[in-house]
């Protein structure tokens, strides 16, 4: 691209035009983010209106081509040709038939260990996302040949995590779109106590921001202080110097900001436990890990007017994808779980009344192999997702899904599709449902206007 002297460049040429020349480092890529978000204001959001986005990851990379899976006649025997030992039968049906589902009117089936998701999508509440991943730009076979332009560490387990949870991949940033997201809208929420990216999973790249970082919850609600409020005699000791502790005036600059520190999460962790214990939910959840986190989402959600937010973002994470081996024994089980645990925490946002403001979305690593080892899939690219929600346009299959009769523009080796749709336009749907706004997106999304709908207000469409 051309530069004059003293020519006007827009905020995405300057954001693409420091990505493209690899900026001296990523902290300073992360100053001009901050910079760029200075004094945005977000009033153009009803201040009533609540909205919560739920990241559920699949840590490992989930073999998606056996979770979303073709049935028409000539696409299901290019599917089992190529899957061989790892093809689900559609003939008994061991795949189980979703109604036609996409603009060419394409028949797929579901894996047979997911009734809930297949139930959401029939009843409109979830809908999939097909053939996406981390792209810079739209992406052919040549620029692949050619190691132009791609993802840094392609195929790797670190690298590809990251890039999903920060829209970044040309970069190893540690900050991701949950997190400048929040760094834009964490002002609609009426208390800062408890940050607006809360997480079931710990430290994460997609929530951390600028200036605002995850805040950790477990299952069971806030982290408190060890021992603190306990009834053993020890505990009752410990609590006693804690509270002597921070009451205390303290003259050095870094005691008193280690207290202050102190003082404030355990308060945080205190409003956020009595808000949270105030809940109440009918719905049963399954005795599982995944069932007792979105149980706890579901409890956080229902209690956002005690902790005064209208926006929260949600990450919970699941590991043991990684199926090299054991991938028919294993993943139909990990399948079930997230089927049944999703259901039922979309049983509980009715419930709560809660549905049309929450979207929940699935992401992984990466797809992976079409062809089998012998034992399992490797890691790969492209891959299939699905996204739950009351205003989701449900009962679709958006995006690209492959023709896996013909893969030759596509193909990188073994069955490594090249994502039709990027994370950035999934995402970036997702951003603009949540109150991010047209002249804000490429904040969040540096690379969002490489892909020719990507600046649109729903670039896939599934989003009401």
């Amino acid at each position: 691209m051309n530069k004059n002297t003293r020519s006007n460049v827009s905020r995405r040429q300057f954001l693409g035009q420091a990505s493209c020349a690899a900026v001296g480092s990523t902290s300073l890529f992360s100053t001009l983010l901050n910079l760029a978000m200075t004094g945005r204001a977000a009033a153009a959001i009803p201040s009533s209106e609540y909205k919560a986005l739920v990241c559920l990851f699949l840590a490992g990379g989930n073999d998606s081509f056996n979770m979303l899976a073709p049935l028409e006649t000539d696409e299901y025997q290019a599917y089992k040709d190529l899957r061989g030992n790892l093809a689900l039968d559609g003939s008994t049906p061991e795949l189980t038939p979703l109604p036609i589902s996409d603009t060419g009117g394409r028949a797929f089936g579901i894996h047979p260990s997911m009734p809930g998701i297949r139930d959401l999508y029939n009843s409109g509440d979830l809908a999939f996302v097909a053939n996406t991943g981390t792209l810079i730009t739209p992406t052919t076979l040549q620029m692949v040949n050619d190691q132009t332009n791609l993802p840094l560490g392609l195929y790797s387990h670190k690298d590809q995590i990251q890039h999903w949870q920060t829209a970044l991949p040309q970069y190893r940033s540690g900050k991701g779109w949950g997190g400048r997201t929040a760094d834009l809208l964490h002002t609609l929420n009426d208390s800062q106590q408890v940050s607006m990216n809360v997480s079931l999973s710990g430290s994460n790249f997609y929530q951390s921001g600028n200036t605002i970082v995850p805040y950790a919850i477990t299952s069971n609600g806030s982290v408190q202080l060890d021992g603190y409020g306990g009834t053993s005699p020890q505990d009752i000791a410990r609590t006693a110097a804690i509270d002597s502790m921070v009451d205390l005036e303290y003259a050095n600059l870094f005691e008193k900001t280690y207290i202050n520190k102190t003082k404030a999460a355990k308060d945080s962790a205190e409003f956020f436990q009595s808000s949270t214990d105030a809940i109440s939910l009918s719905t049963i959840f399954p005795e599982t890990s995944l069932g007792d986190d979105l149980k706890m989402v579901a409890k956080t959600i229902a209690a956002h007017s005690a902790l005064g937010a209208r926006r929260q973002t949600f990450f919970v994470q699941v590991g043991g994808w990684d199926h090299h081996a054991d991938l028919m024994t294993k993943q139909p089980a990990m399948l079930a779980m997230v089927s049944e645990a999703v259901k039922a925490f979309r049983d509980a946002l009715v419930e709560i009344s809660m549905l049309q403001r929450v979207t929940l979305f699935q992401a992984s690593d990466f797809g992976r192999t079409l062809t089998s080892n012998t034992k399992g899939t490797d890691h790969a690219w492209g891959g299939n997702y699905f996204v739950m929600g009351g205003d989701v346009q449900g009962g679709e299959v958006y995006g690209t899904y492959p023709n896996l009769a013909d893969l030759s523009t596509i193909d990188t080796g073994r069955g490594r599709l090249i994502p039709a749709t990027s994370v950035d336009e999934y995402s970036a749907e997702m951003a603009r449902w949540f109150g991010v706004t047209g002249s804000d997106i490429d904040t969040v999304f540096p690379n969002i206007g490489n892909f020719p709908n990507g600046t649109n207000a729903r670039p896939i469409g599934f989003l009401a």
